[in-house]
């Protein structure tokens, strides 16, 4: 059953809008300031321009049901009826769905974790004994009309059954979730069914999981699944959507069975083969080589050669994206500060969309079509590789002479005892992460600056005013180890690209990383350097407001790479390094002004493991090399913290023990400090400081809630190796919330303390 091919596609859009319209409006519900029906109209407004778009710029498919108020898998417990019971009782709807992703008052959230190796952020449903599946379709159909009222040729797009159970989480001593998949086909059946009768012609079943060792039996499952999903006597023709990486076995097991199309990434897996493969002669190929995930413009004579090279493998070849451009800004034109050659070498959305069609058309109408477009493309690689902003010999030099020096620092034991004669800090010390609230007079400076409006040195007065308040508040509430707040940082990773040569900020370069969560990934795209000190003059001032030790505040090199747009010329190791030297600059700078605590954060050490396991010990192996280049070049006396958090933890327990941070903070409030066994069963003999409360949820935690956290986590870690601290930092809450949280915090605490 092959229903008329398409030709040009993506794998799905990003929704929170092009001036983060989503986001607002969601926010605004939150805080009761708009209705329902005025946040339903903004989000159909949004839906209705992006397929708009979408078929205007000349995609023959275009993908439906990737719009979320907060996620793609929280939509699909919806989808699948297997929300928690806590939040069954929430009556409305919508409400219910924000209940689960965001908790409230009296309901906990569902746990949050990396959708595989990015920096999206997926909800992980909970599958308990008392779980039964059940469809509830309104979502994806009302989607689906939508765009068929715009005369659009839609294809809706849902997480596949194998992805969604791999990625869920057992609860209450239920069996693994992926047990449970007889249970989730007949759904499954029953949706292509009610699609089929909708009108679709396609739909989109996605399963990134297929190219990850997450399950062990992978390909035997998916011709399973996927044999039966296809033997449906009423459906739409089926494309199994991948990516992120290679299929390996899962492509010939998927080629076995009678869907219709797969999509195969080919720029994170690889030149992978599909030639040759039985059973693909009769399918569709959708092949993605166009980049999803990162910003540099596709070189169109390569992907064409890769196209080509394809159509005697199948049936028919599509072009597409690798994957959703979920993951990538909206559009260049925004971007009006770029050098010419710089904004050359890029393509956001907008512009792998025209990419795509542009090689959808060489390949039905021959390259002729596009000449002008492809000698376009080859100038931009060629001034790419040339210039010298990519080549700067002198930080190559440098980097090569202290790896030669050796990155280590003196035993654990040792530094221990120094820094214990020197910060003289009681058991169960209490601190935060990082950063306090961005309250609304901190953002209005920001703006003010950026229009012209106050200078630097009023900005710097009103931001040093809050820095004192936020010290003031912190020895009120009787904190051990202080910091001063980071009002002065619009983001943990672009306020130090924009410091550092070789990266640049965009303008509009929004992206989602969770609900209303939205971050601007600085690009790096030459030689890193550090033009001056960073951080120094902040942490120095915080200082002089206290006897208590302040802490010096950075990001680690693995997640300013992790969460920027990195260069795809040079090994991430290359990038890693040249990184991590700048960062160990600023520790030592950090060490002479006399701050005697340094965090260096990395909490994106797990996100860019890669998803095959024969690739995982040489990534660990060059992000913990990197991190102790970052570290190495202080004194034993001065503490090294890093804070890892969100992140599914087991798979790097090794790396963190490795990393030899003096303290480790780490997520623990919505994993119940399980964490911790993991820690203790490598070994770990260093300080931790497990999060005694969720900061992604608005509802305060109690002090005796706190209080059986830290007692659960001294029944694993020793008090003198124990720090109390939240989960993570605190820009996104509000100040009330902070106050009360931290107050209760620094009780329990005390509590537990006391009955040492």
């Amino acid at each position: 059953m092959l229903s008329t091919p398409f030709t040009a596609t993506i794998l799905g859009a990003p929704r929170i809008g092009p001036d983060r319209e989503l986001k607002r409006a969601v926010e605004r519900y939150w805080a009761g300031r708009i209705d329902r029906a005025a946040l339903e109209e903004i989000a159909a407004g949004l839906r209705r321009d992006t397929v708009a778009a979408l078929s205007a710029a000349g995609l023959d498919s275009v993908p439906v049901n990737t719009f979320s108020y907060y996620d793609q898998v929280l939509d699909t417990a919806v989808l699948l009826g297997a929300l928690p019971a806590r939040v069954r009782g929430v009556a409305d709807g919508l409400d219910r769905y924000f209940a689960a992703a965001r908790g409230t008052a009296d309901i906990a959230p569902l746990e949050m974790t990396k959708w595989f190796d990015t920096n999206y952020h997926y909800l992980v449903p909970e599958i308990g004994p008392d779980t039964v599946f059940t469809l509830h379709p309104e979502k994806v159909l009302a989607e689906l009309k939508e765009a068929q009222v715009q005369g659009i040729s839609a294809r809706p797009v849902i997480v596949g059954p194998i992805t969604f159970l791999a990625l869920s989480k057992a609860v209450d001593g239920a069996q693994a979730p992926i047990e449970r998949l007889g249970e989730l086909l007949p759904l499954y059946v029953d949706l292509l069914g009610r699609l089929a009768d909708a009108g679709a012609e396609w739909v989109q079943i996605d399963e990134p999981v297929l190219v990850a060792d997450i399950v062990d039996n992978g390909p035997e499952l998916a011709e399973h699944v996927y044999s039966t999903l296809s033997g449906a006597a009423n459906r739409p023709a089926i494309l199994v959507a991948t990516y992120f990486g290679a299929l390996g076995a899962a492509l010939p097991a998927l080629a076995r069975t009678q869907i219709d199309g797969v999509a195969v990434d080919f720029v994170a897996g690889g030149d992978q083969s599909v030639a040759d493969v039985p059973g693909l002669a009769d399918k569709l190929v959708v092949a993605g080589v166009v980049d999803g995930r990162n910003i540099w413009r596709t070189d169109l004579a390569a992907a064409l050669s890769r196209l080509g090279a394809l159509q005697g493998s199948a049936k028919a070849v599509a072009v597409s994206t690798s994957c959703s451009t979920l993951h990538v800004p909206y559009s260049l034109d925004p971007e009006d500060g770029l050098d010419d050659a710089l904004r050359s070498w890029l393509a956001f959305g907008a512009e792998k969309v025209t990419e795509v069609v542009t090689l959808a058309t060489a390949l039905r109408d021959g390259r002729d079509r596009v000449a002008a477009e492809i000698e376009a493309s080859d100038r931009a690689i060629a001034s790419r590789a040339q210039d010298p902003r990519l080549h700067n010999s002198g930080v190559r030099e440098r980097l090569d002479a202290v790896l030669a020096e050796g990155i280590g620092r003196g035993p654990a034991v040792e530094r221990r005892k120094a820094q214990d004669a020197r910060l003289n800090l009681p058991s169960l010390p209490t601190t935060t992460i990082g950063s306090f609230p961005q309250t609304v007079d901190i953002r209005k400076a920001r703006a003010a600056l950026v229009a012209g409006e106050i200078g630097e040195a009023e900005y710097t007065k009103r931001m040093k005013a809050e820095v004192e308040t936020v010290i003031r508040l912190q020895e009120d509430l009787g904190l051990d180890v202080l910091v001063h707040g980071e009002p002065e940082r619009n983001d943990m990773v672009q306020y130090f690209a924009e410091q550092l040569h070789g990266f640049f900020a965009t303008k509009n370069g929004w992206v989602q990383s969770y609900g209303s969560r939205c971050v601007r990934p600085p690009v790096l795209f030459g030689d890193v350097t550090r033009r001056q000190p960073m951080t120094v003059e902040w942490a120095r001032y915080a200082q002089t407001l206290t006897d208590k030790p302040v802490k010096g505040m950075l990001t680690g090199p693995v997640t300013i790479l992790a969460w920027s747009f990195v260069r795809d010329d040079q090994p991430l190791a290359d990038s890693a390094n040249q990184v991590a030297l700048a960062i160990r600059d600023e520790t030592v700078d950090l060490q002479s002004a006399g701050i005697a605590i340094v965090q260096v954060d990395e909490p994106a050490l797990r996100e860019l493991l890669p998803l095959r396991d024969t690739d995982k010990a040489a990534y660990l192996d060059w992000a913990v090399g990197a991190f102790r280049l970052s570290t190495s070049g202080v004194s034993d006396a001065t503490q090294i913290h890093t804070h890892l958090c969100y992140s599914e933890f087991g798979e790097v327990i090794g790396a963190i023990a490795d990393l030899d941070a003096d303290v480790t903070s780490i997520e623990a409030a919505r994993s119940h400090m399980e964490v911790l066994d993991d820690l203790n069963g490598i070994g770990f003999s260093n300080s931790v400081g497990p999060g005694v409360y969720d900061i992604h949820s608005p509802r305060v935690p109690t002090a005796d809630e706190m209080v059986t956290s830290l007692r659960h986590a001294l029944d694993a870690v020793p008090a003198e190796r124990l720090w109390v601290n939240p989960d993570c930092g605190l820009k996104t809450r509000k100040t009330d919330e902070v106050t009360e949280s931290l107050r209760n915090m620094v009780q329990a605490a005390q509590l537990v303390r006391a009955a040492q």
